[in-house]
């Protein structure tokens, strides 16, 4: 893998990076109280007592919430750790009612483990890299102050309060930014297969915290800064540039990097100062008293085990090998959890119509998948969980076409059609009078008369133009109006040509 180097009047630096990640798991209800976690509900809707830190009131686990956490843990090839405890991390601000967040610091949930990333999909062999977990913690989430709705006022809205967050740490491993950008990518990726964080970080519930720093190749660590609350993979990358960047200046300027919590501005594409960073002991960490450690039995870490799916990678090595995909196509169709699940169904229909089994007719699925549905949802500026054909109207699209009953150019248009009616193939192609013909007496007529009209074109062929075949072909599926059955034209073409 190239190495990935700021260019600075001293010569290269090297750009150290590490990632917090806090995902909001997939619940019902808050991590220790009942309240709900709908996605955009009206302010203060959504508060239990617990949340608002009612005197009296005492934290319970969320079992589901504590499940998905060893989940992710297990898909993530980390340690799980089998007796946890949770801590108070104590500081004061105006969307923690509490005066304190219940987290994990001494002893996680789930220790350490991996993610491979490929930073080259055509050369994978060469460009994979292991990023280094360090720790998942599972702590809630606090609340969020709103200061655009008074000119002189802040409001409060202790929604998220309470809300499960895994805060899943890496290890100071990546090198740069496409690196930061594949290892958030991935672990996304993976998050959303287990289905313990649906991963959408236009809506808050998947955030990275930026650790960077910069060194000369080869010396000590360099100090770092925390840029807080980065919301897309983009961005991501974009800060680890900007602050490395800024970082090198610095330091080249005789200047010293502080330790301090950063925001990114990305109109203007730089970090700016929010507060020096604290260390553990600032926020006086101690064991929470209102909660005993956690202690999962096996039966537990069992059905935890056995209620993961099929994970990314290996269902790309299958597809390429059990089903015989295209190594690009098979990234593709696994690249999203929703989309596997799509095309899986696509296969079985397929199969089921044909009366073949899914592996023979996987490649034709995938290639119309990948090209002709994926480019015409592009062009409507869709994506396939909004679209109106379904896997099984697709399959029955496919199946029209394996059997002969339209050619390959009018599945186009009635791909089409079915995209913009949401009609079935089978009753447009009965509408639009789309069959394919199949009659050899007609095909030979067509052909016929093609000839007859060209016997020139004819004696030039016989003479050795044979690049004028495929002018026969046009011409006669012209005149059958494109419904001539194309490897029967060229059957009959063939043999009167012979």
């Amino acid at each position: 893998m190239e190495n990935y180097r700021i260019h600075g009047m001293s010569g290269e630096w090297e750009v150290v990076i590490g990632l917090e990640v806090h995902a909001q798991v997939t619940s019902q209800s808050k991590l220790f109280s009942g309240a709900a976690t709908a996605f955009g509900a009206a302010p203060n809707s959504q508060v239990s007592l617990v949340d608002a830190a009612m005197p009296g009131m005492l934290p319970v686990p969320n079992r589901e919430c504590i499940r998905q956490a060893v989940r992710t843990g297990m898909a993530l090839n980390a340690k799980i750790n089998p007796w946890s405890r949770f801590d108070r991390k104590n500081y004061f601000y105006a969307d923690l009612p509490q005066g304190y967040q219940i987290s994990q610091l001494y002893h996680p949930i789930v220790g350490e483990g991996e993610i491979d990333v490929v930073l080259d999909e055509k050369n994978p062999e060469t460009t994979t890299k292991t990023i280094g977990i360090e720790r998942i913690h599972v702590e809630q989430d606090a609340g969020k102050l709103m200061h655009d709705q008074h000119p002189t006022m802040s409001y409060v809205d202790l929604n998220r309060s309470g809300v499960a967050l895994m805060e899943i740490v890496s290890r100071p491993d990546m090198r740069s930014p496409a690196e930061a950008g594949a290892y958030l990518t991935k672990l996304r990726q993976i998050l959303r297969y287990v289905g313990s964080c649906d991963g959408n970080m236009d809506q808050g519930s998947m955030r990275a915290d930026v650790n960077v720093s910069v060194r000369k190749p080869g010396d000590e660590f360099g100090t770092r800064t925390e840029t807080k609350n980065v919301n897309s993979v983009r961005f991501v990358m974009a800060v680890v540039e900007a602050e490395a960047r800024r970082q090198v200046d610095v330091i080249e300027d005789g200047g010293r990097i502080v330790q301090e919590t950063r925001l990114y501005d990305p109109d203007r594409n730089e970090t700016r100062s929010m507060r020096s960073k604290e260390d553990a002991h600032d926020y006086r960490y101690f064991p929470d008293p209102d909660l005993l450690p956690l202690e999962l039995d096996q039966a537990f870490l069992d059905e935890c085990e056995a209620s993961l799916p099929e994970l990314p990678d290996a269902k790309r090595a299958r597809y390429e090998s059990s089903l015989g995909l295209s190594a690009y196509n098979a990234r593709v169709l696994t690249s999203d959890v929703e989309t596997a699940r799509w095309f899986e169904k696509l296969v079985t229909a397929t199969a089921a119509k044909a009366k073949k089994p899914e592996a023979e007719v996987a490649k034709q699925a995938s290639n119309w998948l990948t090209s002709e549905l994926f480019g015409a949802l592009n062009k409507l500026g869709t994506d396939l969980a909004s679209s109106p054909v379904t896997p099984e109207s697709g399959a029955e699209l496919l199946g029209l076409v394996a059997s002969g009953t339209i050619s390959g150019s009018a599945a186009k248009q009635v791909l089409g059609l079915m995209l913009e009616t949401g009609d079935g193939a089978a009753a447009i192609v009965t509408r639009e009078g789309l069959t394919q013909t199949s009659d050899t007496g007609a095909i030979e007529a067509a052909v016929d008369a093609v000839l007859a009209a060209n016997a020139n074109k004819v004696a030039d062929y016989k003479g050795g133009k044979e690049a004028l075949f495929g002018f026969f072909v046009g011409q006669t599926m012209k005149a059958m109006q494109g419904k001539g059955n194309p490897g029967l034209v060229n059957e009959v073409l063939k043999a009167k040509l012979a």
